[in-house]
């Protein structure tokens, strides 16, 4: 997320090198520009087609249609990319947030309905790793509530939506309050901006969007992770033993729903469950070509002299060259949807995909855990005492890293390098 009081996402504050910085020495910026492009592919695959197998059940089901699934993927992405690039997304951001709350609400009186027997819950402790399971943990850490990966396309969001730092940071440069900063001159420290030097009314105004996003970011957590309990129960109770797989895989989810209440819930189940797997794969169609164009940004020249995805930053010199930002942005999103769409052709099976997609996560996630840290506790004053991390949170992150980083490298042994340490 940008910084409460620099607004510079996670790319502007790696690209605060040492002065004169070549741009093959901002080691960070290229390692997630790489990463990011191979999860235009392969991870943006695994949340299309996820939206597709819910489709190609409804027409397959319903109407006796049974199409090949990266028609689903095709139609849906292209529907995607003309939204995003015609600007017009605003009201099916509030459709798809009120759907994604049916698919919450459906979960939620499923539950209350027939829910698992305290005998069983005993069972939800036990430790065990079968054979191949790495894949189903590597995508719980990865995916819940969302990867750490995105808090890149967050930075970037939070930028484009000016509020906060991000709509006072110009005024506060023009009065003197704040450092400009270029990536190929500036130094780190000129991200950060002296808080005693601010009035209270943007201190205040800072502190209430910093409080709204904390409040978001924990909310978003305690939902995720009861809708993940929710369903692992329901699905042991409902599912179990049939498999999780093939195109059809929806169908076997929505059992969960119409064996527990009746055939009636099928349908407020598709459309929950479309509705949050085609919002996560809309949004992703517009945040990893963002990071991609913020990446290029901060090392190259020509892209920060044309820097500006928002209509009102457009030039026709934006519009003209083919290295701005904007440019970059829109390149890399068609890139997205013909990668994507090709892969789900050539590999059909949704439940592979969703789960190759999560764990492919853990190549960037560590990276991006550390750099969150580190530029916490060296941008963010140590005398500001509402924004810098508390002791707590200090050891607290720096213990999650370690952990964290430790669980990446063997996942990463066990699934590229077939080299299974604990069976």
């Amino acid at each position: 997320m940008p910084c409460p009081y620099t607004h510079n996402g996670i790319t502007d504050r790696g690209a605060g090198l040492p002065r004169n910085s070549s741009a093959w020495k901002k080691w960070p910026l290229w390692y997630v520009l790489i990463t990011t492009i191979i999860q235009c592919a392969i991870g943006q695959a695994g949340r299309l087609i996820a939206a597709s197998a819910v489709l190609y059940y409804l027409f397959a089901e319903f109407l006796g249609l049974e199409l090949p699934i990266y028609v689903y993927g095709l139609l849906l992405g292209v529907v995607s990319v003309a939204i995003i690039l015609g600007g017009r997304y605003a009201a099916l951001e509030l459709v798809t947030k009120i759907l994604a709350g049916v698919l919450v609400v459906s979960t939620l009186a499923v539950y209350l309905v027939e829910p698992a027997p305290l005998s069983s819950m005993g069972h939800f402790f036990i430790i065990e790793t079968p054979q191949g399971s790495w894949l189903i943990i590597a995508a719980f850490l990865g995916l819940l509530p969302t990867g750490i990966d995105v808090s890149l396309q967050a930075s970037e969001w939070g930028k484009a939506k000016k509020v906060g730092t991000g709509k006072i940071r110009p005024t506060l440069v023009a009065l003197g309050l704040a450092r400009t900063f270029d990536p190929f001159t500036s130094k780190k420290e000129d991200l950060a901006i002296d808080p005693s030097g601010l009035p209270p009314h943007a201190r205040a105004y800072c502190r209430r969007w910093f409080s709204i996003g904390l409040l978001d970011f924990r909310l978003g957590h305690v939902v995720s992770f009861v809708l993940a309990c929710l369903f692992l129960f329901l699905a042991a109770v409902w599912m179990y033993p049939s498999p999780v797989e093939g195109r059809a895989v929806m169908g076997e989810i929505a059992t969960i729903f119409t064996a527990s209440v009746g055939p009636w819930m099928m349908i407020v189940f598709l459309i929950g469950a479309f509705a949050a797997t085609f919002s996560t794969a809309f949004n992703y169609f517009d945040g990893w070509p963002r990071v991609v164009g913020a990446c290029c940004r901060n090392l190259f020249k020509p892209t920060a002299r044309l820097q500006g995805i928002a209509r009102a930053d457009l030039t026709p010199a934006h519009r003209r060259a083919w290295y701005s930002e904007y440019n970059i942005y829109r390149m890399t999103m068609l890139f997205s949807l013909v990668a994507a769409v090709a892969i789900i052709a050539g590999i059909p099976r949704p439940v592979w995909l969703v789960l190759v997609a999560s764990a492919l996560a853990f190549f960037i996630a560590p990276v991006v855990f550390f750099l969150n840290l580190h530029y916490c506790f060296t941008v963010i004053p140590k005398e500001d005492k509402a924004f810098y991390p508390s002791a707590f949170a200090t050891w607290f992150g720096w213990i999650s890293l370690v952990v964290f980083t430790f669980l990446s490298a063997l996942l990463i042994l066990a699934r590229v390098f077939r080299v299974e340490l604990f069976g």
